[in-house]
């Protein structure tokens, strides 16, 4: 199968950089599934996961706090506002970050602005998948 270069990138560092077969991401629209030759396109990513299948068949997790997608005819671009990599994430911290904007969205929390408080469970959420895909793919 054809590869492509993928760069996963967030305002703080280079999260991944290298050769991938499929990249799936979660647009604005739904899920995108990017191989190689795909059409250039540019679209804004929703709170969610990112997937980048190498191409030894590997399949790496990342979490995004939202942020931009480029396709060109040799490489996909990742611009996201927060990335993290799935082995990364800090499972306590996360479920307490859930935990207070589902209260903040019920009326029973500290102040903080609906928007902000649906950004963070919606990156809460991403993060708690991507680390339940990592935990499924060592079982494995």
């Amino acid at each position: 199968m054809a590869s492509f270069r993928c760069d996963i990138v967030s305002a703080e560092s280079e999260i991944f950089q290298g050769e991938a077969t499929l990249v799936v991401a979660t647009g604005e629209v739904g899920e995108l599934g990017i191989a190689a030759r795909h059409t250039p396109l540019i679209t804004r990513l929703k709170p969610g996961k990112v997937v980048v299948t190498r191409p030894d068949g590997e399949r790496l997790d990342f979490a995004v706090s939202g942020g931009i997608l480029e396709v060109q005819p040799d490489v996909v671009t990742v611009l996201a506002d927060t990335a993290i990599r799935a082995e990364e994430i800090d499972e306590a911290a996360v479920r307490k970050a859930k935990e207070e904007a589902e209260r903040v969205l019920a009326g029973r929390g500290e102040a903080m602005d609906l928007s902000e408080a649906q950004a963070k469970l919606a990156e809460s959420l991403a993060q708690l998948q991507a680390l339940e895909r990592l935990r499924k793919n060592l079982k494995h």
